[in-house]
């Protein structure tokens, strides 16, 4: 009965939506709009891409793609978790102008294999690759925004930090200490205190002030009192120009001349972006108290067209963004319409109030994305993977080292490549990795799934498969009790498509796993049958 309740009382959608709660998402909006601002900002900045296409990308992903997303309350903007990949882009493009747009045509590509995903239903690619290897892939992006923010923080000339390495800009941290501008490098660390802290405040009405907005209360009236404008390099202060100059066809397609390159960067915007759009839907679908389940294929298609449209203007390439959209959550958001008004709000800021962005210091940007980094790779994370395993610990450090030495591709395929290694090492055979036997029965509503050889993260897509034909509202079973192996990934898996499915009606039972050995005290430690001896 109570789901019946909740099922007629789902805020409606479209204009019905904004009628019934537009006070409500505006409200919303607008606080998401004062903690979009300067992070949009900071990521293109730090994407050497010109600082305004940072908000083009946002206002693109409020007023365009939120009509046609298929989740309500995710936020659509650029993501910290794309900076290493943009700016690596522009250098090996060339550089300045040149690079900048011949990124674009790889985001525009991107964009277009975005759509198809979508079109062919791959909203489930998520899926395919190892939670721990996804997971290291983000601590090293953490560990590499950091690495490239520091000298920002210190406000150290930018001509010092050009083409070097984060192991390298780690290294030289000494040298920057000894370089710092005193002046700016105050604001940028009262900034990184109040990023790092305010949540930490016990005043409920402060709690509900965004920590990036503080932080321009506090950065921009000091560099003012300290005349930043005639006292400071011009490296000191945003420099955004006239959104209106700056809109326009920016894309180039001469990336092409040098198809093994151009190839690189378009799997990678098109990989991560899709891996962290997906990821956010997901954790966002868990956070919304309507329960309301996102159709991620619909998702995709809608951030790959905003990809496109923001490549050919010259904006970042974007995603549904994780920090935005549970704040947005956090703000009592209920419909789409939340990210459409924190796109309107950038938009009108960007075209009336311009002049007051170029008064935020570069130093407290560099906070905030410092801040970023160290949620996405702080030892928290560690603790956490290795309470899973220390082969999910192995997994996750491996990928993160292969990221720091190469790039992200590599890293992410150099994590997945150690699982299988392990794997079979638990004598799992060959074969079992990318198919397993799984069968179907039922006598009126319960259904029993039995699961045979191995239940892996390279064969879950059969898996799942199987379990998303279902219909709702059954009492389902699932029986691993032939499975040599069940990874932590497939563990994971399992107990999510029994939240969804237990939250849509039905009922689940996990059985067969009392005659596996799990690998660590893990809830969802990968399993291995008690009897399968180790190659």
């Amino acid at each position: 009965m109570q789901q019946n309740t909740e099922k007629k009382t789902l805020p409606a959608d479209g204009l019905a939506g904004l009628k019934a709660h537009g006070a409500t998402d505006a409200i919303s909006g607008f606080i998401v709009f004062l903690l979009a601002l300067p992070l949009s900002l900071g990521i293109a900045k730090a994407s050497d891409f010109p600082p305004i296409t940072g908000l083009l990308t946002a206002i693109i992903g409020g007023l365009v793609v939120s009509f046609l997303a298929g989740s309500r309350l995710t936020i659509k903007g650029p993501a910290a978790g794309l900076i290493v990949i943009v700016a690596g882009a522009v250098t090996d493009f060339g550089g300045g102008e040149t690079g900048w747009k011949m990124a674009l045509g790889a985001i525009v590509i991107a964009g277009v294999i975005q759509i198809l995903f979508g079109v062919f239903k791959l909203g489930k690619l998520a899926d395919v690759f190892p939670l721990s290897a996804i997971h290291g892939m983000l601590a090293a992006i953490g560990i590499i925004i950091i690495a490239k923010q520091i000298p920002v923080l210190l406000d150290i000339d930018p001509a010092l930090t050009k083409g070097k390495e984060p192991l390298e800009l780690l290294a030289e941290i000494p040298f920057f200490l000894s370089h710092i501008d005193p002046k700016a490098t105050v604001i940028g660390v009262i900034s990184l205190w109040v990023m790092t802290s305010w949540h930490n405040n016990t005043v409920p009405f402060l709690k509900k002030i965004p920590a990036p907005l503080v932080v321009l209360l506090i950065a921009v009236p000091a560099q003012l009192i300290m005349d930043f404008q005639h006292t400071e390099p011009t490296y000191a202060l945003v420099h955004i120009g006239n959104l209106l100059e700056v809109v326009k066809v920016n894309v180039s397609f001469d990336g092409f001349s040098q198809p093994g390159l151009f190839i690189k960067y378009v799997v990678m915007f098109a990989l991560v972006g899709t891996l962290e759009s997906l990821l956010t839907v997901k954790a966002i679908d868990m956070m919304d108290p309507y329960k309301r389940k996102s159709d991620t294929n619909k998702d995709l298609i809608a951030v790959g067209i905003g990809n496109t449209l923001a490549g050919i203007l010259g904006g970042m390439p974007m995603i549904s963004e994780v920090a935005r959209s549970s704040n947005n959550v956090a703000n009592g958001a209920k419909t789409r319409w939340a990210n459409f008004f924190h796109g309107f709000f950038i938009l009108v800021f960007v075209l009336f109030a311009a002049r007051y962005i170029e008064m935020i210091p570069n130093t407290a940007l560099a906070a905030m994305l410092i801040t970023v980094g160290i949620k996405l790779a702080h030892p928290r994370e560690f603790a956490h993977i290795f309470k899973i395993g220390k082969e999910q610990l192995a997994i996750f450090l491996v990928t993160i080292i292969i990221t720091l030495y190469e790039d992200l591709l590599v890293g992410i395929a150099a994590g997945m490549a150690l699982k299988i290694i392990i794997h079979v090492a638990n004598g799992l055979p060959i074969r079992s990795l990318f198919k397993s036997p799984v069968s179907v029965s039922f006598e009126d509503d319960n259904y029993l799934v039995e699961i045979e050889k191995s239940a892996v993260f390279t064969n879950w897509l059969g898996i799942k498969g199987k379990l998303d034909a279902i219909p709702q509202g059954m009492h389902l079973t699932i029986d691993l009790s032939n499975t040599k192996l069940v990874d932590h990934s497939v563990m994971e898996n399992l107990h999510h498509f029994e939240h969804d499915y237990v939250a849509a009606g039905g009922t689940v039972k996990i059985i067969g796993i009392d005659d596996h050995k799990a690998l660590s005290k893990h809830d969802l430690a990968a399993r291995k049958k008690r009897h399968t001896t180790s190659a």
